[in-house]
């Protein structure tokens, strides 16, 4: 009976002592979750294919632990402030090229349409993975502290416009809706690159503010409602794949677990597959059975005007840095490589 007294009596105690310690530890609550605000250079219809489809599998496989909330073009910021809202932390994530969002990097020229640095939408991925360009756009960005995450191809930049292109002299005088570098460069052919917000572009084409758009391949013509009021598709490409990457603000993406970050890349991974599908099935379904716009073309000798334009346009960014030297060099190392290579990497 005493030994039974003695265990009640110390079991008592434990258990008070127990019961003390739990009510004096602090409350444990969940993880509260991450959430992301990511706005996107595309408006509603061409964000259906470019980026929603990989953003809505994020948000599914993420759960309760994270959720990124998708804008469209300029819903909260305009394009061209993109870069500096992400920088603050006023939006968290943004896809869009360089050059549109107008990044103050010495690499920015090269995003979106840099003319004829590609021929064909997997050279920019190659560019990128293997030939060093995600080194430099990853240094470039940490310079001015936004995380570069990743880089991808979207489709040729071709001419939609109302009247007829046959030659270069038809570009003479044409107010075309472009991107700043690829509009920097065609004003030696006479273009008179416009600036407009890109909700803006089917109406001004409409109302001849605009003679055409060389912003995409025949694919997003369709896609965004540019086919319905433009006649023509122009066959040459200044570029044969926009290059267009994921950013995040610095401070976001480093408090991210390490498991999400490696869902992040899953998910960019996902997006850049889906549109090297889309367009390059696109681009020609709808050249061969596409309704809406006819196919002309400026014959080869006299396109090779503007080729050989470019190249002498590389040089001259070239000159203007130590970095942008290095990104041409690149440019020219990669499309000799793939000259030499031949067939079905270049076909003269």
């Amino acid at each position: 009976m005493t030994d039974r007294r003695k265990f009640l009596k110390g079991a008592g105690i434990a258990g008070v002592a127990a019961g003390a310690s739990a009510l004096a530890a602090p409350a444990v609550h969940a993880q509260s979750k991450i959430k992301w605000r990511m706005q996107t250079y595309a408006g509603p219809a061409l964000a259906e294919h470019v980026i929603k489809p990989a953003i809505d599998s994020f948000n599914k496989v993420a759960g309760d632990e994270m959720e990124i909330e998708l804008f469209f073009a300029d819903q909260l910021v305009p394009t061209g402030e993109l870069f500096r809202a992400m920088q603050k932390g006023t939006i968290d994530a943004v896809q869009s090229d360089d050059d549109s969002m107008a990044s103050p990097t010495e690499v920015t020229v090269f995003g979106g349409y840099f003319p004829f640095a590609s021929r064909y939408s997997l050279d920019v991925p190659v560019l990128f993975n293997q030939f060093g360009l995600d080194k430099i756009w990853d240094e470039e960005y940490s310079k001015v502290g936004v995380k570069w995450l990743s880089a991808g191809a979207w489709d040729p930049c071709h001419f939609a416009t109302k009247d007829p292109i046959h030659s270069l002299e038809d570009l003479k005088g044409k107010r075309v809706f472009t991107f700043p570098t690829a509009g920097r460069f065609l004003t030696q052919f006479g273009v008179v690159p416009v600036t407009l917000p890109w909700e803006d572009i089917e109406v001004a084409v409409q109302t001849g503010e605009l003679d055409g758009i060389a912003w995409s391949g025949i694919t997003e013509d369709y896609t965004v409602g540019w086919a319905d009021v433009t006649n023509y598709f122009l066959t040459n490409n200044i570029s044969g794949a926009w290059a267009g990457s994921f950013f995040a603000n610095m401070d976001r993406y480093n408090e991210l677990p390490d498991h999400l970050k490696e869902l992040l890349k899953l998910t960019m991974d996902s997006s850049h597959y889906y549109r090297q599908w889309w367009y390059w099935g696109g681009e020609a379904h709808l050249r061969t059975q596409g309704t809406k716009m006819k196919l002309t073309s400026i014959p080869d000798e006299e396109w090779a005007q503007v080729e050989a334009a470019a190249i002498k346009f590389w040089d001259e960014i070239a000159a203007e840095s130590e970095t942008k030297a290095k990104v041409v060099q690149i440019f020219k190392d990669y499309n000799a490589s793939m000259e030499k290579a031949g067939r079905p990497y270049r076909y003269g």
